[in-house]
């Protein structure tokens, strides 16, 4: 979220190729991080610390100092487990053997989704990613419409009986038909009923949210597969 300028080594030239706006700056993703006293000795922010802090106080011979301590220390624990025949797991690492490189076990590589992404973050060495759950949301709101049209049907089916009721003759019995079809009761809703019914949809909403999410799964689909692509 900061300005961003190139410089032409060749005549000396100088221009902005990227200055955001206060509005840029406002929406930018937010930074989630591991407390400082939550983190075990081996995360960078506390095993590096020492460095860190030669690095900012503009230390630059403290810094190599810490720096080789750091790794003199891991030199010695590879050593000892070479002569223990010990073997070393990585918790957060596994070796590719196809490239023979470290992958990190957790990476998450489809396409950040606005939409239903609210914030990535670690836990224990182990990304994580926040969602909406969009479906759930969709899932919810087409159950809310339905049970508002059962709660109106039954409304509609008891203010009929009343209207039967008070349109038998008091002093015998009468089998009268009534202009109101309604059933008396209902118990469940699928979405044929609600055609029966004469609820041909739920609602606008719940049709064009169905419409929006359909779209976007396929285009996320597509943008993964055009990341597995690149990645490969």
């Amino acid at each position: 979220d900061g300005e961003v300028h190139i410089n032409e080594l060749k005549n000396g030239n100088a221009e902005t190729f990227w200055n955001p706006t206060s509005e840029v700056r406002r929406q930018r993703l937010k930074r989630h991080i591991v407390l400082f006293e939550e983190q075990t000795d081996f995360e960078s922010e506390r095993l590096w610390q020492h460095v860190t802090s030669a690095i900012n106080k503009g230390d630059q011979h403290k810094a190599t100092q810490e720096k080789f301590v750091l790794e003199e220390e891991q030199r010695n624990a590879a050593r000892e487990r070479r002569e223990n025949g010990t073997e070393w797991k990585p918790l957060l690492f596994q070796q590719d053997a196809a490239t023979n490189e470290w992958r990190y076990k957790y990476e998450d590589l489809r396409p950040w989704d606005p939409l239903n992404d609210i914030a990535q973050f670690e836990k224990d060495g182990i990304l994580q990613t926040m969602e909406r759950h969009l479906s759930t949301r969709m899932s919810n709101h087409k159950t809310t419409c339905i049970n508002n049209q059962i709660t109106r049907h039954k409304r509609s089916a008891k203010d009929c009986r009343r209207r039967k009721a008070s349109d038998q003759p008091s002093n015998h019995s009468q089998n009268t038909e009534s202009s109101c079809s309604t059933p008396e009761s209902v118990q469940e809703l699928s979405d044929d009923d609600g055609k029966y019914l004469g609820f041909e949809s739920l609602c606008a909403q719940c049709g064009k949210e169905m419409n929006h999410l359909k779209e976007i799964h396929s285009a996320v689909l597509s943008l993964q597969r055009a990341q597995q692509d690149i990645h490969r």
